[in-house]
């Protein structure tokens, strides 16, 4: 790949990683959206957003479980089923056009829905318990849906938790966090038991990157930032990510 190429596609990376990571994401949907438009052959691009999503994703679950916020009870059922669920995604071939219309339509809405909710004091609400049967067939839904299009399921989860009102904002992102984890960790081990080849040359500088945009965005969203702009940046972020679905 052309090296100017690769700094374009490396400084796009860099800011996604910072933004997805102070939300609790991955980035993996900005990374495939960075890579599609930089001509990247579809063959490498969920193996590469799923190694970038697991370093963003790891610093993320660290600084959000060091602030405080991460909730066992919340997270393990949902995880216990999507774990398995998105090893079985990573293993399938990934849908054609009109799955990633349908995806990219429910997170601009979702998008739209918590931004609008972004009001002082709604942090103050009641959060309510989720059934642990209800939370294991999400789990395994978003799982496969993980492995299928490359992503960690953070996109997918947060606005759940958050309008469903299982979860405050920095809660959502300690959970999504370690959600995105294990999901990406978990399709990456199918994609390589299908197809064991290394990361082409170009991926090691893109890795580098998001460890540093993802360490910065994770230790400002876990400890500085007001609870209604982290909300208001992850309605930015899955109107993005949506917005990249739909067009690219």
């Amino acid at each position: 790949m052309d090296p100017s190429l690769v700094v374009l596609l490396a400084s796009g990376m860099l800011a996604a990683a910072f933004l997805y990571a102070s939300v609790g994401h991955g980035g993996a949907s900005a990374y495939i959206a960075a890579m599609a438009l930089a001509g990247i052959a579809p063959a490498e691009m969920r193996p590469i957003a799923l190694q970038l999503n697991v370093l963003v994703a790891a610093i993320a679950t660290v600084k959000f479980h060091r602030a405080g916020h991460f909730r066992w009870r919340l997270f393990w059922p949902f995880s216990a089923a999507s774990v398995p669920a998105a090893y079985l995604g990573g293993a399938i071939t990934l849908p054609g056009t009109a799955y990633k219309l349908l995806v990219g339509l429910v997170l601009l809405y979702a998008g739209w829905q918590l931004w609008w909710s972004a009001r002082s004091g709604e942090e103050l609400r009641p959060v309510r318990s989720v059934p642990v049967p209800l939370a294991m067939a999400i789990g395994a839904g978003l799982g496969v849906l993980s492995g299928l299009t490359g992503v960690g399921g953070g996109i997918f989860l947060s606005p759940l938790l958050l309008l469903a009102g299982w979860a405050g904002t920095r809660q959502t992102s300690a959970v999504a966090a370690p959600f995105i984890l294990v999901n990406s960790l978990s399709a990456l081990a199918a994609g390589f038991a299908g197809n064991p080849a290394p990361p082409p040359g170009y991926a090691w500088m893109l890795m580098a990157v998001v460890v540093v945009g993802g360490w910065a965005g994770a230790e400002y969203g876990s400890r500085r930032f007001a609870n209604p702009l982290i909300r208001r940046v992850l309605a930015v972020v899955l109107a993005v990510a949506g917005g990249k679905m739909v067009l690219v």
